[in-house]
């Protein structure tokens, strides 16, 4: 979704979780608990926010990019249709005056120019730089419903960086969790399977090519480009590799409150090496070059040895 420069998503709320990354520019987004706690906090690129289903919420672009802002919305059910969610203006537009004037116990009159239907998206004044000085009150919810993912140190492997954000860090997010992940020129993410589930994949930057094993003697090879969108069923074993000239940058999304996976190269590193030889015919030289700790991304092949 992208909105510009001050304009507002329409107040809504949903039946299920809203997960999203920033891919560019800023918003201010705010929720009310159902206990009357309330959040109001600032995201930027590369930040993340999170709403639990049925809070109420709202985002509006600040204006600290003429562009306004541009980001990336996930939802914890397949079946999500954006039709089916719940606007501020289409409910009123659809309760009598004199029944909203009751609820608010104030005169008719004051509804005068309410919509007659929903807004959606719609442009505004920029909200004011300060955040502290848009609070009706200050923030009271026991957790915080946005994480700065772009202040986090990516973990350095040998062919780019990860960084994951789950429930053990980003504690709101109880439905879905993601790994942003960066591979260098000539680099993959290496050969692994997430046990129970699918990944969905969102290509931001750079080109990528995914094998996919599925068991039966079946695999797939299908080539991604920036704005692409990947999708891997649990279990099936895959690799992402970087084909183009210039990093690639991508998130692993998934349906769960903990990141998981498990690296192939961990796996035979840690069996007994007479039953990995037994199935592959490697040898032990071949087998202590196993990685026994997860190494996510890899560099470029090493080059073949030559005989002296």
């Amino acid at each position: 979704m992208r909105l510009e420069a001050g304009a507002i998503r329409e107040m809504h709320w949903h039946s299920v979780a809203e997960w999203a990354y920033m891919l560019s520019g800023y918003v201010r987004v705010s929720t009310v608990t159902p206990d009357g706690q309330v959040y109001l906090a600032d995201v930027g690129p590369g930040d993340l926010w999170y709403f639990p289903p049925g809070f109420p919420h709202s985002i509006q672009a600040k204006n600290t990019t003429e562009e306004g802002a541009e980001f990336l919305l996930i939802f914890d059910s397949g079946s999500f249709s954006e039709d089916s969610t719940f606007l501020l203006t289409d409910w009123l537009a659809h309760v009598p005056k004199e029944v909203i004037a009751k609820n608010f116990q104030v005169d008719a009159s004051a509804f005068d120019r309410i919509p007659s239907h929903e807004l959606y998206i719609f442009p505004s004044n920029p909200p004011p730089s300060d955040v502290a000085s848009d609070m009706v009150v200050p923030n009271d919810t026991p957790v915080p419903y946005t994480f700065p993912l772009s202040q986090v140190n990516g973990t350095k492997t040998g062919g780019g960086t990860y960084k994951v954000a789950d429930s053990r860090t980003f504690t709101a997010a109880t439905t879905i969790c993601a790994a942003e992940v960066t591979v260098e020129v000539g680099g993959m993410r290496e050969l692994h399977w997430h046990p129970t589930e699918p990944e969905w994949t969102y290509f931001i930057s750079g080109k990528a090519r995914i094998s996919v094993y599925a068991s039966s003697s079946n695999a797939r090879t299908s080539d991604f480009q920036a704005g692409d969108i990947a999708y891997v069923p649990p279990s099936f074993g895959h690799y992402i590799e970087n084909t183009g000239n210039t990093t690639l940058k991508f998130l692993e999304i998934f349906k769960s409150g903990l990141f998981q996976d498990i690296s192939l190269s961990q796996w035979l590193a840690l069996t007994p090496p007479e039953l990995v030889k037994a199935h592959l015919h490697v040898d032990d030289a071949t087998i202590d070059k196993f990685s026994r700790v997860k190494q996510e991304i890899v560099g470029p092949a090493q080059p073949a040895s030559t005989a002296a």
